[in-house]
């Protein structure tokens, strides 16, 4: 038996070891710990006892690979440090493991390194991915940040990959009502990848996060891209494809939401626009449902009677997105019994709250994570506590 420590420190080693998203790496974890998987790896074997429905060949070959990479491994002491700074590693089972990435199954990543103010579970559980073009059109990053900014305002979260184009517009938008945005990177956090988006990356952790699977100083490598898409994919709601070309990344993150069963959004642009293409079709094939702005999205996302008389502009011009985003009357009876243990001015911790609701830890950080993104509660130093506009 191995404890949580060693768990968690052969979790990152691996990281070094294998590719983001690795289904041998992945498949193996189901039947061993992580532990168990990094000591084969370092031993003279290549198999390990209760693998037995795994193909030994395929097995064989994955542990060559990560034997090759056992030097690229960092002394304890220097997972220690990045861990230490302003980074922080979650992996599966953590409070902030956003659970909708179990549904990649094989493919669900060995950890997550963090950065910034927000909290990753609860921000994901209202969350919506908006990606495209990299060489967008004027049209198509105006469209990215007038959605971003009007669903942030709303008190959804935007995921993106933090690239150039479109990703960059949906984050600016985000930032501009002061919500919360999510960017994905397929570079380690300490590389910073685009490195022309280091201030980008600065104001994002201000009030949401940067993530990544890779070490903190890895570089991203061009498969990786495409990798790192299933996560934007997984962690959100629905993905809005905003402009893509044909051969367009964006094409792949809206795949992997289709086979996550997530809805696929696409917005049109002008028939003539080679930027649009791969929006238009698809749409044209029914893989996407075509949206013209922030309206669209919250009423296909949304469970219906939630999202009625909803007014982006007022978000722009009159609100500042910290009105509650789902109305009292249809908060259900353990969550209102969570929301009336909050306080309304000093803080208080998760496990108080369960208490005094009656209800187990588990149950509390779901229910405050529910609230937070409907815009109920916030953070604080002390815990939780009442958004001041949402009263005591």
């Amino acid at each position: 038996m191995t404890g949580a420590a060693d768990d968690r420190d052969a979790r990152a080693a691996l990281s070094f070891l294998a590719e983001p998203g690795d289904l041998v790496l992945g498949a193996m974890l189901r039947q061993a710990c992580p532990a168990e998987v990094l000591a084969l790896t370092r031993s003279d074997h290549d198999l390990l006892p209760g693998l037995d429905r795994l193909d030994p060949g395929t097995v064989s070959r994955a542990v060559s690979r990560w034997r090759a990479r056992l030097a690229s491994v960092p002394s304890p002491g220097w997972l220690a440090m990045w861990a230490g700074g302003p980074l922080r590693l979650v992996c599966p089972g953590d409070p902030e493991w956003p659970t909708q990435l179990d549904d990649l199954g094989d493919a669900r990543p060995l950890l997550l390194w963090l950065r910034g103010a927000a909290d990753l579970r609860f921000a994901c559980l209202c969350s919506v991915s908006i990606v495209g073009a990299r060489a967008a059109t004027g049209y198509g990053t105006h469209v990215a940040g007038e959605l971003g900014a009007d669903l942030a305002g709303a008190g959804w979260a935007i995921v993106s990959g933090g690239a150039y184009g479109i990703d960059a517009a949906a984050h600016r938008g985000a930032l501009a009502v002061g919500g919360c945005t999510v960017a994905i990177l397929a570079s380690g956090l300490s590389f910073g990848y685009p490195r022309g988006h280091q201030e980008l990356f600065d104001m994002i952790c201000q009030t949401g996060l940067l993530v990544s699977e890779r070490p903190p100083d890895q570089a991203p490598t061009r498969p990786g891209f495409l990798v790192r898409n299933r996560m934007i994919a997984a962690l959100s709601r629905g993905t809005a494809v905003v402009e893509a070309a044909l051969r367009s990344g964006a094409l792949n993150t809206a795949r992997q939401a289709g086979e996550l069963h997530r809805p696929v959004m696409a917005v049109p642009g002008p028939v003539t626009s080679d930027q649009s293409a791969g929006c238009h079709e698809l749409i044209r094939d029914g893989r996407a449902t075509l949206v013209t702005g922030a309206c669209d999205v919250v009423e296909l996302l949304t469970p219906l009677g939630e999202a009625q008389d909803w007014d982006p502009a007022a978000n722009r011009t009159g609100r500042t997105g910290r009105d509650p985003a789902v109305p009292p009357g249809v908060i259900d009876p353990v969550t209102a019994g969570v929301l009336r243990a909050v306080p309304a001015r000093a803080g208080r911790g998760p496990a108080t709250i369960a208490t005094l609701a009656g209800v187990d830890l588990d149950t509390a950080f779901r229910c405050l994570g529910l609230l937070a993104a409907a815009g109920y509660v916030e953070r604080c130093d002390q815990g939780w506590r009442r958004r001041r506009e949402c009263g005591s």
